[in-house]
């Protein structure tokens, strides 16, 4: 049975005036189990495998060994199905006109399927909506599914008409998650991203077909540790309070604020997805009517609801003080964040003015990123932008754009640029 923990860093402490009250929330999950084994409803598992034209020998050859590792990685039981994408896609596995058009794990349609993949040849185009489209017409074929998960692979860049994803992706969100992958670099790291993002996955870039099989394993291997099939944040504020927003910051930065669902008028659901035994931070922010001195109220109420189940809850306090010494405080736990949610934006808009050719606004942006990785002891992003920039003072964050850059490092930059570090939190 999965148990669910929180506990809340923050400064409670407000000037005289003050409205704007930030807290981190650290929700904690063990003893998830296994995906479709809590009794819950049952997994499904998708594997979607670029099958187009762009796709070369190798990189094929890695992509259908690499989906037969993950098949190895699905529980018995699980439902599944095998898609293969290019300008339409096509049901690998298994072979079905009508009826459900997933089936459930044993040995025999193992075999099967892996035999399926291996007759995957790459022709045609790229049209990622159809995938995704067809992904959530198979999961919707076996209603008994309530965990909907996709690992989903492309080498290249779509290739429809504008709107035509964004279209598939808005049908897909709160459907099923995906985690998405991209082989080499002919791929657009802002396209698949906003894949991920919307269905509450990752996105990673594969640079070499070698290293294919064991990313393919260690996403299926943690897919089918998620025992929590679906989980939401929900935040109580009090009447005439304001939510400025709410984003997860850990294990990466992923807004929320926008993806409120109504509860009643002072209530609100964020999706969180699928639960395995971890650790997320989350940080929230909200703008309540300021009291005078000595005064203190409730300013959220943070609780993590399984269905209509409310497993754990953490409460965030306002109280208006004249003491400097309190009110100027800055919990480290927000402060952290705050730098590692300005690190990825940073990155990002480095990497898009150095692509368009603004070298002044990319120079600017990427050394303020080095300059948020040294602060926040963030030893990846610092590792990855130094391929990118000559770093000639890490604190103040001079930099220099290298002139000779290697695209792959270039875009495993912009994927990491999400991931964040933590702070022990006994230092708060």
């Amino acid at each position: 049975m999965a148990e669910f923990t929180a506990a809340v860093y923050q400064n409670e402490f407000l000037p005289d005036g003050g409205t704007d009250v930030n807290a981190i929330v650290t929700v904690t999950c063990t003893g998830a189990g296994t995906a479709g084994q809590a009794g819950s409803g049952d997994a499904g598992e998708i594997i979607i495998v670029d099958t187009s034209g762009s796709m070369g020998p190798a990189t094929m050859e890695a992509a259908k060994d690499a989906a037969k590792a993950a098949l190895a990685e699905i529980v018995d039981g699980t439902w599944f199905a095998v898609i293969a994408g290019a300008d339409r896609a096509m049901l690998a596995y298994p072979p079905v006109t009508s009826g459900p058009g997933m089936v459930q794990m044993d040995a025999r349609v193992r075999t099967q399927a892996m035999a399926a993949i291996d007759r995957f040849v790459g022709s045609g185009g790229t049209a990622i909506s159809t995938w995704l489209d067809l992904a959530g017409q198979l999961f919707s074929s076996v209603p008994s599914i309530s965990q909907r998960h996709v690992l989903l692979l492309t080498d290249g860049e779509n290739r429809e008409r504008p709107g035509r994803l964004d279209e598939a992706i808005n049908r897909a969100t709160g459907y099923f998650q995906a985690d998405c992958r991209g082989a080499g670099t002919d791929w657009q790291v802002a396209e698949i991203r906003r894949i991920a993002q919307a269905l509450l996955g990752s996105v990673d870039i594969i640079p070499r077909p070698d290293q294919m099989r064991a990313e393919f394993q260690a996403i299926m291997r943690k897919s089918m540790s998620r025992g929590v099939a679906d989980a939401h944040l929900r935040v109580w504020t009090p009447q005439g309070a304001q939510i400025l927003f709410v984003r997860q910051v850990s294990p990466t930065v992923e807004d929320l604020t926008a993806r409120r669902t109504p509860v009643n008028p002072l209530t609100g659901d964020y999706p969180t997805g699928a639960w395995s035994d971890e650790s997320r931070d989350y940080h929230v922010a909200v703008r309540v009517a300021a009291k005078a001195v000595g005064q203190e109220q409730l300013a959220a109420r943070i609780q993590l609801t399984l269905g209509d189940d409310i497993v754990t809850q953490g409460l965030v306090k306002a109280t208006w003080s004249s003491n400097s010494e309190l009110t100027t405080r800055i919990d480290q736990q927000v402060a952290h964040y705050t730098g590692q949610t300005e690190l990825a934006a940073a990155i990002q808009e480095g990497l898009a003015a150095k692509a368009a050719g603004d070298e002044a606004t990319a120079t600017t942006k990427l050394g303020r990123a080095v300059a948020l990785a040294a602060a926040t002891g963030n030893a990846e992003a610092t590792t990855k932008l130094r391929k990118v920039v000559d770093v000639e003072n890490e604190v103040e964050g001079t930099v220099r754009l290298k002139r000779a850059v290697d695209k792959a490092d270039e875009m495993a930059l912009d994927t990491a640029s999400t991931k964040t570090t933590r702070i022990r939190k006994d230092t708060a």
